[in-house]
């Protein structure tokens, strides 16, 4: 497997490697050996990693999306099976993204081992990135997965063995990481995986650490619509293939195109809105109502500062028509996010002609200082902290881990694994809908509403306590 890996990433970064400059081209098939010991080999096996880290998070993004609430896919193309959710180990997607897991890690791997000891001059910088993909590997592991191998060939390990090895990669990766801003993404990588793991005083140190480093960072992975690095994500949710959940309308799109048909927009992999949100949950656990309040007015603030881009062209999006189901187009609906809770205003916009919309493409949110303040319970400030990760990490692939879905060992893995028994089913928690429930609203085009038929925040604040969801407070 190495081999070819190694040969895809050549392929990918020739045009920073000497060797392959047109011209002195003898054989294309440059072998593995010649690769290692050529000059440079390590600056071009680090570029191919970070394209190979940006299609693994574009890939997460595209299919866990359509597990959650988030976005319902409305035609044809893709899984029809996630938003049921119905997740299982014979599907070809979670096939799929088990791979780019095992795939990332292994280039990380070779990078850090083959590839650093052929290479004399790899720099600390070099090995830092690739301990920090390699971490990133092991959080998506631990994140999306019951369970899965930590090697190629290996047994399956439990997705807490995975988040505890992330956390040990992410501190060899600050060891060797030079003194500057860009340790904040690899802190907050950290806080997000004790996070997960429910071990709430070392995320909270990891948050401060981040804030306390750089307090407005923003990590990226970036596409080229030039050289065919597509971001998928971006092909679903710009054009009418994903519809979202109508109460988040106003996110839609996060990644669109302005004059380019070949722009591609980045994915966020962390952000400093993360660190407050974890450290508002654990206030909430620990019962410090106006700490956890101090803390969203804080992100409030911090959201607000972000840019947004002005007078984009999404009229092309139809709402629906043409697709299995329609959805609300114009900015007089209002939206509840149950039949017990409140309409809404503000929440869809209008785009279509002569319209264009103003999209928040680093983070939003509906929620304000004053939902904040007048929220005086526990359980009332956490369903605004999950409604405030819903919106703030809308399109970067993550709701489904706040759901507590994990995907199965794919059946390939499982039939080569002595101990797959127990690894090959999902993990979705009895509270979740089934039938596409968690997509599921009705739409009154006279009185112009729209109720969504499940508050999953909600419900997930009423299942704090299981062993699914809100890390923090079981």
């Amino acid at each position: 497997m190495k081999k070819y890996l190694f040969i895809s990433f050549a392929a990918l970064t020739f045009a920073s490697c000497d060797l392959l400059s047109p011209g002195d081209i003898e054989n294309p098939n440059v072998d593995e050996e010649t690769f290692i010991h050529s000059s440079g080999a390590m600056s071009a096996w680090v570029a191919g990693a970070e394209k190979s880290l940006a299609t693994t998070v574009d890939e997460f993004a595209c299919q866990t999306e359509l597990m959650s609430d988030n976005y319902y896919n409305n035609y044809t193309m893709g899984s029809q099976n996630f938003d049921v959710p119905e997740i299982l180990y014979t599907d070809s997607y979670v096939t799929d993204l088990q791979r780019y897991v095992a795939n990332l890690r292994a280039t990380a791997d070779e990078g850090l081992t083959r590839v650093a000891e052929a290479d004399k001059s790899t720099t600390d910088a070099q090995r830092q990135r690739l301990m920090t993909i390699k971490g990133y590997a092991s959080l998506l592991a631990g994140e999306y997965f019951v369970g899965l191998p930590m090697e190629t060939g290996g047994e399956i390990v439990g997705w807490r063995e995975h988040l505890q090895e992330a956390v040990t990669t992410f501190r060899k990766a600050l060891e060797l990481h030079p003194a500057d801003t860009a340790k904040a993404a690899v802190y907050t990588y950290m806080a997000r995986a004790y996070y997960r793991l429910g071990e709430k005083d070392s995320a909270v140190a990891c948050a401060r650490r981040s804030l306390d480093t750089d307090p407005t960072f923003v990590a990226k992975v970036r596409f080229d619509g030039v050289n065919g690095m597509t971001n998928w994500t971006q092909f679903y949710i710009y054009d009418p293939k994903y519809q979202p959940l109508p109460r988040l309308d106003f996110l839609d799109p996060k990644y669109f195109r302005l004059n380019s048909s070949t722009e591609q927009r980045p994915i966020v992999t962390a952000k400093a809105e993360e660190n407050y949100l974890i450290m508002a949950e654990a206030c909430l656990a620990d019962n410090k109502v106006e700490q956890a309040r101090e803390m969203l007015r804080s992100l409030v603030s911090l959201v607000r500062s972000r840019p947004v881009q002005k007078g984009v062209n999404d009229q092309a999006e139809s709402r629906g028509e043409g697709g299995y189901r329609l959805y609300p187009n114009s900015s007089d609906y209002r939206v509840a996010a149950s039949a017990a809770d409140t309409l809404r205003a503000g929440l869809v916009v209008d785009r279509r002609a002569p319209h264009l919309v103003d999209v928040p493409y680093i983070s939003g949110t509906s929620v304000t200082e004053d939902m904040i303040n007048r929220t005086a319970t526990v359980d009332g400030l956490l369903e605004l902290v999950y409604l405030m990760r819903q919106e703030i990490f809308f399109a970067e692939g993550r709701r489904a881990a706040d759901l507590g879905l994990r995907m199965p060992v794919c059946e390939t893995e499982a039939a080569h694994a002595s101990n797959s028994a127990g690894y090959t089913t999902a993990q979705i928690p009895p509270f979740i809908p089934l039938e596409k429930g968690m997509d599921d609203f009705t739409m009154d085009a006279d009185t112009r509403t729209c109720v969504i038929r499940y508050n999953m925040n909600h419900i997930i604040v009423e299942n704090k306590q299981s062993d699914y969801v809100c890390p923090f407070f079981h």
